[in-house]
């Protein structure tokens, strides 16, 4: 089996400053370099995801903004792949399925952001493909979310929608435990 790193959405916006800041996105950046070292050292492909917000009166990722810029940190190199979304399913309307297979990959290393939207859709839809999935979920993060008149704090809407990908959606675990 040959895979990728796919890295989703680890953007600007979602940093300190950022216009949709989450909980957590700098532990979970450098697990993301982790696991980025790894691959470039191993010369195994790296794809990079960067969602570009065209939905009316979306208020984060948006066009020609600082915000929409792929971290620094994880600057893609020339011979990565950049697949450009506008949607949480990083399928959806892009090549990333023609890319996969003219690559021959049949297993992703997924991390990014949000756990409990694009990452979560993203996942999901591997299983449409055939594609075996490894989730690494300290290299993920998300932010509060309300419901009912209730907020549902991060961490928990995080260890929710990792526990519902463990299984027959992923391979759930910790970046250590895949690099080691």
């Amino acid at each position: 089996m040959k895979k990728a790193l796919l890295i989703i959405d680890v953007q600007n916006d979602y940093f300190e400053g950022g216009k949709s800041e989450l909980y957590n996105s700098y532990k979970a950046l450098m697990n993301i370099e982790k696991v980025l070292k790894l691959f470039r050292e191993s010369g195994l492909p790296v794809i990079h995801v960067q969602h570009i917000n065209t939905r009316s009166g979306a208020t984060f990722f948006l066009p020609d903004t600082a915000g929409v810029l792929i971290h620094k940190n994880l600057t893609p190199l020339e011979h990565e792949t950049l697949i450009v979304k506008h949607a949480p399913n990083s399928f959806l309307n892009t090549n990333l399925s023609s890319v996969l297979q003219e690559k021959g990959i049949s297993e992703l290393v997924i991390c990014g952001m949000m756990s409990h939207m694009c990452v979560d859709t993203t996942t999901r839809a591997c299983m449409d493909f055939g594609l075996k999935v490894t989730l690494l979920e300290d290299a993920c993060a998300t932010k509060d979310l309300i419901y009912n008149k209730q907020t549902i704090p991060a961490e928990t809407v995080h260890n929710v929608f990792m526990a519902s990908l463990d299984g027959l959606f992923a391979r759930v675990i910790k970046t250590d435990v895949f690099i080691n």
